[in-house]
């Protein structure tokens, strides 16, 4: 497994398991559980969810998907901005922690910006850390002068990776907001890599991936590995997609191939408005 170096110096799958989505439906849980389990068998050990991924049903089968397993995984969870407060942010994390069956979560993120003053979002982050509930924290959605005021609040600067919205079609990052993430060892958490599954029918990555005898998805998520400090979350419900997908892992695209999706998806030539969904 690839993996990527979280600032502490802790190394994570590079690959991971996105949540989105999940948990809503019963007759679908079952096949869930499965591929969640069979993605920690072949070393997708990364999990990311949220409190806001159906009202904590996707944290409920997360849960039940590590369970006997708990070392195994690395789980990140997400918090409500509007529960990002001093007092919000403990209730928040103990239902968290109630509904993944877990004493702990690996990693913390503010969901997006709200109200809630930054310092005092990250005061109860760390009081968290203090008492062993979470392990690290982090951010998801917030482009570069929100990281900048960020990190300048007292104890900003321990952020672990801003979760964001990048794949092929969604570059913007690119041009200022990556490259400082990277000087600072920030993970970059690429959420929708796959562009929901549109990307896996765009017409011109259709016609890359068969010119190269891969799938799109493949070649997508394969872009998006050649990329230091990046760490996926393709989400995806069943077995067989999930080998697919992973499959990306053994895929090495070659510089004439990175040119060849530079000139299909070309990178930002200015600076961009903060993709989202």
């Amino acid at each position: 497994m690839k993996t990527v170096t979280l600032p502490s110096g802790e190394t994570v799958a590079a690959f991971g398991q996105g949540t989105w989505n999940m948990g809503d439906e019963r007759a679908v849980c079952a096949e869930e559980l499965a591929t969640l389990r069979l993605g920690l068998d072949l070393g997708a050990a990364l999990i990311d969810t949220a409190e806001m991924y159906g009202d904590g049903r996707s944290e409920e089968l997360v849960g039940e998907a590590i369970a006997g397993r708990r070392d195994e995984a690395f789980i990140v969870t997400k918090v409500y901005p509007h529960n990002a407060s001093r007092k919000g942010i403990p209730a928040a994390c103990e239902r968290s922690l109630k509904r993944l069956k877990t004493d702990r979560i690996d990693l913390y993120l503010l969901h997006w910006r709200g109200s809630v003053p930054f310092a005092e979002t990250i005061e109860a982050f760390i009081a968290l850390q203090k008492a062993g509930k979470i392990r690290h924290f982090g951010v998801s959605n917030l482009d570069l002068g929100e990281m900048k005021e960020w990190c300048a609040a007292p104890g900003g600067g321990a952020v672990a990776a801003n979760q964001l919205l990048y794949n092929l079609e969604r570059r913007g990052i690119e041009w200022d907001l990556a490259p400082w993430l990277r000087e600072r060892r920030v993970a970059v958490m690429a959420y929708s890599p796959i562009e929901q599954a549109r990307l896996s029918r765009n017409a011109k990555l259709a016609g890359f991936a068969k010119k190269h005898g891969v799938t799109p998805s493949q070649a997508a998520l394969a872009w998006l590995l050649s990329k230091g400090g990046v760490i996926v979350i393709p989400k995806t419900s069943r077995r067989e997609r999930l080998k697919e997908n992973l499959a990306a892992l053994d895929l090495a695209l070659s510089s004439n191939q990175l040119g060849e999706l530079d000139r299909l998806f070309p990178p930002p030539a200015g600076p961009q408005p903060l993709d989202m969904l």
